[in-house]
This record gives C-alpha cells, structure tokens and sequence, in this order.
C-alpha cells in the first residue's frame, strides 16, 4: 500500500483524529501523508468579501491550521500540507486524491458524536455515495491514540454479495503493507431472513466461514496470519459488539451493491456496523480490485 494518504483536515476535534488516524496508517506502511484544507472557492463564497486582504488573510489563517495539523506529527511520519479551493469540502478533498493517486482518503466524524463511535457528517456522506478511493472513517478520539501504535489487525466482513472480491484485495493489501494479522468474518448467519431455520443458519453460518478462508488462503502473502469467523447475534449490531476488537484494529467493509461502479455506496449491513463500532471503518468500491484501480 505504500504511497499517499490524503487526511481531510478542519482546525476541530475530528480534523485532528483524521490526521492522527492517517499518519498511523501512513506510518505502518510506509506511505506518505497528505494533509489536505479545503476552502470554498470563488463560486462559492458569495458570503464573503472578495478583496485582496480578505483573501490574504484567509490564506494566512489556513497555513496557521495546517502547522498546527503538522504540529501533531512532528517527525513520526513524512507528511506534507496542502490548501484546496473547492466547492465542497468533499470534492476538494476527492478532486486532489485523484490528483495524486493517493490510496485512501481520511476522515472524521461528525460533530456532536460519542467518543469512540463514528457519527457521519455531510462530508463523509458524500464522499461516500462519490468517492472512486476507498474512504477511511475516523471515529470519535482517534486522535487520542498514538502513531506507534500502527495496525494490529484487520478485520474484513466477507460476504458473497458483489464486491466481495475487492474488499478482500484491499484487506489482504493492507494486511500486508502494515504487517498486522487478518481476520476474516462472516456475518451471513445474522444477515439471513429471519424466515430461515436456525438450524440453517448455523450450518450456513459455519460452512461460509470456512469457504471465505479456504478462497482467501491461495491469495495470501506470506507470514500474514488469517483466521475466520462467524459472527453470532440476534442483530448486526449484536454481532459487532459480541465480537473481539483490538485497540490497534481497523474493519473494512465493502460498498454497497447498488453503488455504481468504482463508487463507494454504504450499505445496510456496513450501517448497521458503523453504529456499535468503535475501530475506523474503510469502506471499499465494489469494482475497484476487478478494473485493476489499487493505487
């Protein structure tokens, strides 16, 4: 995974966690981190003055935010700044991770959310119905952890649904690159209609469990280790509680199948899990491993 890692920073709580979440990503793989500062451009900023000073100012002020960011770093990972003028934060953001073919994009979550929790705001919502890179989701106090920590482990829902292929390329990518453990969970004995005989679900249940590890295992680099799971609740989100997560854990899951194609959709059952996680979350374009998109 080594390259760039764009981190969407805003002088707030949930800027901070997405730069710190972003650097221990970057430095466990060895990648570059891109702080980003998005400002309206000049289509948009109808509400503000449009002379030189202003614009100076303006300018003065985000190169201010921006050490601050960096602030945060010091020499734990390379890392660079950058300002972007553009109409939305989320275009400006998506716009220069094109730009530079950066593997992933770095969020925080909304403001008002649970320390631990991810609360979705009106950024990470459109960069989740446009994005063509896979979006990492901060959760509340990231920034709280320290970059050393890096990645323990990566946990990846695998289900049979379009998309599975690539959110498996990307969580054996990342496995790799940041040299933490895999597991590989199956939620499909909590994802079933609840028409379905119990009996039938643990039988699924395990029997998926075991076909997702024995596929994954031809794909894997060595010295990764990979275990799997089946997931047991009444709910999705019983399941996510009842479930081990490390400190250091990163879950991906893959879009919805109703996305189109190389675009990030959230579906139900990634929903569902935002709401009792408290790890970041990557959610991953369903098309991405097939039209050969990894940065």
């Amino acid at each position: 995974m080594t390259g760039r890692i764009v981190a969407g920073y805003t002088a707030t709580a949930a800027g901070a966690d997405a730069v710190t979440l972003g650097a221990r990503l970057a430095a466990a793989s060895g990648a570059q981190l891109d702080i980003v500062l998005v400002l309206p451009s000049d289509e948009r900023s109808v509400i503000t003055p449009s002379d030189a000073g202003y614009d100076r100012l303006l300018r003065e002020q985000a190169a201010t935010w921006l050490s601050e960011a960096a602030a945060l770093l010091g020499d734990k990972v390379t890392h660079r700044t950058h300002v972007r003028y553009a109409e939305s934060f989320a275009e400006g953001l998506l716009a220069y991770a094109d730009e530079i073919a950066a593997s992933h994009i770095v969020i925080g979550a909304a403001n008002g959310g649970t320390r631990g929790r991810h609360r979705l705001g009106t950024v990470a919502a459109e960069l989740l119905h446009t994005s063509d890179v896979p979006v990492v989701l901060a959760p509340e106090g990231a920034r709280e952890l320290p970059v050393s920590l890096g990645v323990t482990r990566v946990t990846a829902a695998i289900g049979t649904r379009p998309g599975a292929d690539a959110l498996l390329d990307e969580a054996v990518s990342l496995t790799a690159a940041t040299h933490s453990a895999l597991r590989l969970v199956s939620l499909v004995s909590v994802d079933l209609p609840t028409s379905v005989n119990t009996g039938v679900i643990r039988i699924a249940g395990a029997a998926h469990a075991v076909d997702v590890l024995a596929q994954a295992r031809d794909g894997l680099p060595e010295g990764i280790v990979a275990e799997a799971v089946t997931a047991e609740g009444e709910s999705i989100e019983d399941a996510v509680t009842h479930l081990d997560w490390q400190l250091g854990e990163i879950a991906v899951v893959g879009s919805s199948r109703l996305a189109q194609p190389r675009r990030l959709f959230l579906g139900s059952t990634a929903a569902k899990m935002l709401h009792e996680l408290a790890v970041p979350m990557i959610v991953v374009p369903r098309t991405r491993a097939q039209e050969g998109a990894r940065r």
